[in-house]
């Protein structure tokens, strides 16, 4: 009877994660509705445009994510839901269920994989600082200086190990928001700024006075990007990572690119290689 009882309570375990793993494809067929968590600064991988509406590259891969999920589930008409989040909550909001997918430039990690799922890689960036064009143009000359970093980020760990590794001696400052940092950087408050490469390149290229300011052409960290979901919902993760696939494959990305980096932007070879190896076949 011990046995029996274990046998039906390993079923109905299995029964009830299958159930856990089809929900959110469930949910999207029965709402229409598709709901995205997004940063509202993070240019230029996603952000809010002066008349309040998501752009950036990660809401376009996620647009058309949506496109063939649409077609996928056969739910014509299939609306996207844009959830603003931060830094510090945007996991959070996918494992509360507040959101369906996490549209970001999000490095994973063994760490953070212990939290969500995520899809295939859909970018690959790196830490890198910006100066003023008088500054710095090494991390070994930061020594007595302060640098900049965004709170609560992987950047923010990953400069900390870097500095207390190579004994540099340089204050860390944090900030919200990266025009915050910018705007320190650009007064003297601090002699650099650490983000994501593409991020810094597009707050240099629309800075009010560009020529001041610099990209250090030095990477402390190679990052690949994933969209994030619920922890264990494999039928969903299969959809996206389709959808992906599918969208490498026919060269829609180049577009997607184009439009948020610039038609004279190219992408780096770890990024064409990425997507040549996550183009996976049906």
């Amino acid at each position: 009877m011990k046995s029996l009882l274990s046998g039906l309570a390993l079923v109905a375990s299995l029964l009830a994660t299958g159930a856990a793993w089809a929900g959110t494809l469930d949910d999207i067929t029965k709402s229409g509705v598709l709901r995205a968590a997004y940063r509202e600064d993070a240019a230029p991988f996603a952000y809010k445009t002066a008349n309040g509406q998501p752009k950036g590259f990660m809401i376009d891969l996620c647009q058309a994510v949506a496109k063939d999920l649409a077609q996928q589930l056969k739910v014509p008409g299939l609306k996207v839901e844009f959830v603003p989040v931060t830094t510090e909550n945007r996991l959070d909001a996918i494992r509360q269920n507040k959101a369906d997918l996490l549209c970001d430039s999000l490095t994973v990690t063994l760490e953070r994989r212990a939290l969500v799922d995520f899809s295939i890689a859909t970018f690959v960036d790196g830490t890198s600082f910006a100066i003023r064009n008088d500054g710095p143009r090494d991390i070994q000359q930061l020594g007595g200086k302060k640098s900049g970093v965004l709170a609560g980020t992987l950047t923010e760990e990953g400069l900390r190990r870097s500095l207390a590794a190579t004994h540099i001696q340089s204050e860390i400052v944090t900030y919200k928001e990266p025009e915050q940092a910018m705007a320190a950087l650009e007064k003297g408050e601090i002699a650099a700024f650490f983000a994501g490469g593409a991020m810094l390149g597009a707050l240099i290229k629309d800075h009010k006075d560009a020529s001041r300011i610099l990209l250090a052409n030095t990477y402390l960290s190679i990052e690949p990007f994933g969209l994030a979901m619920r922890l264990g919902d494999t039928t969903f993760r299969l959809a996206v990572d389709r959808a992906l696939s599918k969208i490498y494959r026919s060269g829609e990305i180049a577009t997607i690119f184009s439009n948020n980096f610039g038609v004279n932007a190219r992408p780096t070879p770890q990024l064409q290689t990425l997507y040549m190896l996550s183009a996976l076949p049906d």
